[in-house]
């Protein structure tokens, strides 16, 4: 290494063969390179539920994908990654508990036997409190929420993303272990099928498969007349699914019930009722469960 290097970091290979005790990349030699490696947690298959667009029901279907899960006698976990509007604890009924925190680990709640929970949420002041993060903050805490949280074992490990392609995505794709592949979650309208398509290219930039897409808000149910009213338009993402050659898990209509069963803590897919949209419901949230255990090809 020359004088001339031992000056200029940036152009310093730190492939040094003197007592380079001046040189100003000694700080960094030897300091590990690269991504860090896969957290040690003991989980089967992770799911990651994605949309491309905020608003469209990503964490309505994340919840009840996780009940569906435990439903099917799978330990299931369901990881809210969404920072900024936390809202898993609300639509579980368990937004007034709080995990329990030892020197080296959390407990997350325990919302049936086969379901546990955890969120940003439930480590907050209160429900107005914001979280002002950058990246390396949110990527600390993500490593946090899987190897330092007590999981258990899992069959299954649900984490319901921000919308789009950020810091979250990209960093629970690597680094949580197992990752089965993803759900995208779109409304019918082109403009959210051409963000929801977006975000199925950036799973499979990571190399993992798109287990399949659900058409959200699918035309609404009427409350008078039980009639269904296309608001939205209705076959843009199975037509998204065909053009990217993925599943299409099927369409779920806007209900006020499920607006209702949002707001109770109840989610939908618990319900009793012989209703077009609890079908439906019922309808993609099999089919998902199928194509989740379905053989990796």
């Amino acid at each position: 290494m020359t004088q001339e290097t031992r000056k200029n970091p940036d152009t310093c290979d730190e492939n040094c063969t003197d007592n380079c005790d001046t040189c100003p990349s000694k700080k960094t030699a030897g300091a590990p390179k690269g991504l860090p490696p896969k957290a040690k947690i003991d989980v089967k298959h992770v799911i990651l539920v994605l949309s491309g667009k905020g608003g469209v029901g990503k964490s309505t279907v994340s919840v009840n994908l996780a009940f569906a899960l435990a439903n099917h006698g799978k330990k299931t976990g369901i990881l809210d990654l969404d920072f900024h509007g936390p809202n898993i604890p609300k639509m579980l009924g368990i937004e007034d508990q709080r995990p329990a925190v030892t020197a080296n680990t959390i407990e997350p709640v325990h919302v049936t036997g086969n379901l546990s929970a955890l969120s940003m949420a439930f480590l907050l002041p209160d429900t107005s409190t914001p979280v002002v993060w950058r990246g390396p903050m949110k990527m600390t805490a993500i490593q946090q929420f899987l190897a330092e949280v007590h999981w258990g074992a899992l069959d299954y490990l649900v984490v319901d993303l921000p919308p789009g392609t950020g810091d979250e995505a990209l960093t629970i794709a690597q680094l949580a272990p197992n990752v089965r592949g993803a759900v995208i979650v779109t409304t019918p309208q082109e403009v959210a099928v051409m963000d929801a398509m977006r975000a199925a290219k950036f799973i499979e930039k990571l190399d993992l498969p798109v287990l399949g897409v659900i058409e959200n808000m699918s035309g609404m149910v009427c409350p008078h007349c039980g009639g269904v009213v296309d608001l939205f338009s209705t076959g843009g993402g199975k037509k998204a699914a065909e053009d990217l050659g993925v599943p299409f898990l099927g369409a779920i209509p806007l209900d006020p019930e499920m607006v209702k069963a949002g707001d109770d803590g109840r989610p939908y897919i618990l319900r009793h009722a012989d209703s077009l949209t609890w079908k439906a419901v019922d309808a993609v949230m099999e089919r998902l469960v199928r194509e989740i255990d379905a053989p990796k090809a």
